[in-house]
């Protein structure tokens, strides 16, 4: 054992030796170069390894719904902000004024937009969605105020290829939410091959959700994150929320989510509500997981407030599938995202937590402010996710995009 200790202490002082020959104005020199070319692997290294998503296809912008009648729609055009926003930055890069504001995003049609990334959910979308309609009827209404106002139906005549019939409003048990009413659901198939589409389809049939249920289907398996993403770019609502197509999260508890929005929102009228799990640590149903999960959770944790900007590792729940955006706070956010896999959640509020001050002013902090919620949730079966290997790739993607952002390969301009 000594012996092996010796051979890396005789190396050390045989180079300590030769520095000493060196010049040291040469030593310097030597040791700048090394560095220049480490800093310019680690560089080149992140660049090819650092996931950058697909464009959207022609045919995923669009999507299919429920006529009156019962039959399916032919593909329709998607509003979409997001081109807009595009338009809009190109043109400021070439004008090269970076100081006109790129955090513009056109006027909300609905109060609520509902994203759903589902994967093979057949056996679990139906009961979500009766929990979700129930909800989103009860508190805000087929229809905006506005198209009720005029005699017209949600999305017709608006411009933007999405009209589709008229829509159905049932009566209610209460008055809206303030606000300008209306929902909208956008059920993301990603990649599907089971019956998902048909289940949704049958639905938005069943409880006449006719242009309300737009399902939308991207062509290849993208990713919770992808999918999510990918929604949000064609969302038309005041707030938006993204839920888990599993249930697990209590719906109604959406309503908590918008207090939370409204509480902590900036001048510019920005803000994210994070639900959390949190307070359930200690709870029968996550007490009853696996050692080995318990393990892997707690470890992600921790590693979360090491790689993680300051105000995001302070989030006690960043994993939980149910987070509300005002409109306002999605042109900071969603034109930036790179994640598609489980890990894209970080990457949302650490781009809340850096996206830029709403105006100049010495008054206005920068970062969208964001609220974590208290929600109720319970385990539901079926899950995809894969302990081990699921935790492991979180870990890395982690750890690559938090390298990637700090580094520069990833940025804003």
């Amino acid at each position: 054992m000594a012996s092996l200790l010796e051979i890396p202490i005789e190396l050390l002082r045989m180079f300590y030796s030769a520095a000493q020959e060196i010049p040291w104005p040469f030593l310097l020199l030597g040791l700048a170069s090394l560095t220049f070319s480490f800093c310019v692997f680690v560089y080149a290294s992140l660049y090819l390894l650092a996931p950058l998503p697909r464009p959207a296809l022609a045919v995923e912008k669009s999507y299919i719904t429920t006529a009156p009648d019962g039959s399916t729609t032919a593909a329709h055009k998607l509003p979409c902000w997001h081109d807009a926003w595009l338009a809009q930055r190109k043109k400021t890069e070439a004008a090269g004024d970076f100081s006109e504001d790129t955090g513009a995003i056109d006027a909300a049609e609905v109060e609520m937009s509902v994203v759903i990334p589902a994967y093979n959910e057949e056996e679990r979308l139906e009961e979500m969605l009766q929990e979700a309609v129930e909800y989103l009827d009860a508190e805000y209404g087929r229809s905006p105020i506005s198209a009720k106002a005029n005699g017209q139906s949600n999305g017709n005549g608006n411009g933007n290829g999405n009209g589709n019939g008229n829509l159905t409003q049932r009566n209610v048990a209460k008055p809206r939410a303030p606000g300008i009413g209306g929902y909208e659901i956008l059920l993301v198939n990603d990649g599907s091959r089971d019956r998902t589409v048909e289940v949704a389809l049958a639905f938005s049939r069943k409880h006449a959700l006719h242009n309300i249920m737009r399902i939308v289907s991207l062509k290849e398996n993208r990713g919770k994150g992808g999918a999510v993403t990918h929604g949000f770019r064609h969302t038309r609502g005041a707030y938006t929320v993204f839920a888990d197509a599993d249930g697990a999260s209590k719906f109604g508890d959406l309503t908590k989510l918008v207090e939370g929005c409204k509480q902590v929102a900036d001048e510019g009228g920005r803000s994210v509500a994070v639900g959390s799990r949190a307070h359930l640590v200690g709870s029968e149903a996550v007490v009853k997981r696996s050692a080995l999960r318990n393990t892997l959770m707690h470890s992600f944790h921790l590693l979360l407030r090491l790689l993680t900007p300051p105000k995001t590792s302070q989030i006690r729940d960043t994993q939980c599938g149910f987070k509300l955006f005002s409109r306002a706070a999605l042109p900071h956010i969603i034109p930036y995202m790179h994640a598609e896999g489980w890990i894209f959640d970080v990457e949302m509020l650490m781009l809340a937590e850096s996206a830029p001050a709403v105006s100049s002013s010495e008054s206005s902090n920068s970062g969208v402010p964001v609220s974590e919620v208290p929600i109720g949730w319970k385990e539901v079966g079926g899950s995809k996710l894969n302990v081990m290997w699921d935790s492991l790739g979180m870990a890395w993607g982690l750890a690559l995009l938090r390298a990637s952002w700090m580094i520069g390969v990833y940025r804003r301009r």
